[in-house]
């Protein structure tokens, strides 16, 4: 699985679950300002997955759908409204401070901006050592060791970066600072929200590139949040799709690409542009219209409905629960896209047949059936 080849690998042996979130909701009240009458934004709603040892699950969704804030609130910063966030056998929601402390050990994050996730006052060095100061590992100059392999794991000079400050290296090179700080600890898991998306296109590459060669060399776990799904295609071993707050598929990376279940999973592959402009011609624009909802006042039903194309009442009354449809891919949808009846019709919708094809190629073959 390498960001050079844009393929992703085969899904590792199902070890035993390392992250196991339960009916997890993320609420934040907002008062009246300006005019503007306030309320209870609910970003993550009743969301509920599992992460096994070696796996990378990826997050995709459009901004606004909860993603980060799923991420902040596994972490527990700030903790979430209700649910459970089992990692390694403990509920990190009911940990008193000290035990929460000693579980995040295992537990780090890899945030957006390379730039102000770094203390700009402190150099490399000490950047990558405040974890272990924070934790009382080692000795000092046991830190000061551990912070020069960290920084050589990453493929940054300790002798040439390690007295540099933030201002004084690229945003790769920031990143992989941010990468070695978490990597202090030897986690297990580490939370990645969208760790890429201020680079340009090499650095990513080399950056992501460098997530997969620590998860082989290190036994690593990735929650993998992004926006750019051919991105998320290339470091993921599952796809988890997000919707104003709610997941509305998931599954193998494979299945999800090749077979998408629910009609915005649709919308979004067929979102990504096509280089060969004979066949995007044939492809429509978009399934979807319309903006995202307001949080503060998200739909009835089905949160997805006011933008479906295949909404009926029933969307409207009932909300769809996540189901499986075999092989591991799950759906949340009354009317999904195979395996099921239309609102209307009464009978299957157009079967987008499994194949290697890229996403482009599957938004073709439905509009060609």
């Amino acid at each position: 699985m390498t960001a050079s080849n844009g393929t992703a690998a085969t899904l590792p042996p199902r070890g035993d679950v390392l992250l196991d979130v339960r009916h997890l909701v993320q609420e934040f009240v907002l008062r009246d300002y300006g005019g503007v009458k306030g309320g209870v934004l609910q970003a993550v709603c009743d969301v509920s997955f599992e992460l096994h040892a070696g796996e990378t699950l990826g997050i995709v969704g459009e901004t606004g759908s909860g993603k980060s804030t799923l991420a902040r609130s596994v972490i527990q910063a700030p903790p979430p409204a209700s649910g459970e966030v089992i990692f390694q056998g403990q509920d990190l929601v009911r940990l008193p401070r000290g035990a929460l402390k000693a579980a995040r050990r295992n537990l780090q994050m890899v945030f957006q901006d390379p730039f102000t996730s770094l203390d700009p006052t402190w150099p490399v060095t000490r950047i990558v050592e405040e974890p272990l100061i924070a934790y009382g590992v080692g000795s000092r100059q046991a830190r000061r060791q551990r912070v020069r392999e960290l920084l050589d794991l990453v493929g940054l000079d300790p002798a040439r970066h390690g007295a540099r400050h933030p201002r004084e290296l690229s945003g790769g090179q920031c990143q992989r600072v941010a990468v070695a700080r978490a990597l202090a600890l030897e986690p297990k898991l580490i939370l990645c929200d969208e760790p890429v998306s201020s680079l340009d296109v090499l650095v990513q590459a080399q950056v992501l590139n460098l997530f997969e060669k620590l998860r082989s060399e290190l036994a690593l776990s990735y929650l993998f949040i992004a926006h750019d799904l051919t991105l998320v295609r290339q470091v993921s071993d599952r796809v988890a799709v997000m919707y104003l707050g709610k997941l509305c598929e998931v599954g193998p990376v494979r299945s999800i690409y090749s077979e998408p279940l629910h009609p915005y999973t649709l919308a979004l592959l067929r979102s990504i542009p096509d280089p060969d402009p004979a066949r995007a011609k044939l492809e429509p624009a978009s399934v979807i219209k319309g903006e995202l909802p307001s949080p503060l006042d998200p739909p009835s039903g089905c949160r997805f409905r006011t933008r479906c194309p295949r909404a009926a009442d029933r969307c409207a009354v009932e909300v769809p629960e996540l189901r499986s449809l075999g092989d591991g891919h799950l759906v949340a949808c009354h009317y999904p896209l195979s395996g099921g009846s239309g609102p209307e019709e009464g009978g299957s919708e157009p079967h987008v047949a499994a194949s290697s094809v890229g996403p482009s190629r599957v938004a073709a073959a439905e509009t060609d059936t």
